[in-house]
């Protein structure tokens, strides 16, 4: 049988993409669901009114890093349980690392009480890690660019994340619990 005779399906190139084991897999639709969730319950209370209000969302570095994190949430589960390699993919990978630098630089302004916090050295593993991904990519190296993803994702967006809504006085923890910021 010669290329001119086999399916379509057979004659495509292998794009070289990844796919996550299946406990990993629900894993990111648990966390990503999850946290999409708490977090458009707490922009919807925190912007309704509903919530009490927080002397931070003045605070330009906060309402960038709001802004960008939150589409990375959904972003970065879809892009981990769709089809790895095509052009969708790479466009929406580019994204989604675009808004990862750009939470991560943000959050370099934000200071508790005039200095950083514990929470800060997501920001430099961030950035180191969304660099890999990139030269891991380009290099076709997929081994290190699943497992850079899969760090970026389970530690630099679910811990932080995690720690946003558990602290009391956090943005995402007054707006979703309603306590006041201390």
């Amino acid at each position: 049988m010669t290329t001119a005779t086999l399916p379509l399906a057979a004659t495509r190139k292998n794009t070289g993409g990844f796919d996550i084991g299946p406990v990993t897999r629900i894993g990111v639709a648990l966390i990503g669901g999850l946290l999409t969730t708490l977090a458009l319950l707490a922009i919807g209370r925190g912007l309704l009114g509903f919530a009490p209000a927080h002397p931070n969302v003045r605070e330009l570095a906060i309402v960038i890093h709001v802004a960008t994190v939150l589409p990375a949430i959904p972003l970065g589960a879809f892009l981990l349980l769709t089809r790895k390699g095509g052009k969708r993919h790479k466009q929406l990978g580019k994204l989604w690392i675009g808004l990862m630098v750009t939470t991560a630089a943000s959050a370099i302004f934000i200071k508790t009480s005039g200095s950083f916090s514990f929470i800060h050295i997501f920001v430099p593993l961030t950035l180191w890690s969304s660099y890999k991904v990139i030269a891991s990519a380009r290099r076709g190296d997929i081994a290190t660019h699943k497992k850079e993803i899969l760090g970026l994702f389970f530690g630099a967006l679910t811990i932080p994340g995690i720690v946003a809504f558990a602290l009391p006085g956090r943005l995402m923890n007054v707006w979703l619990f309603g306590w006041p910021a201390m």
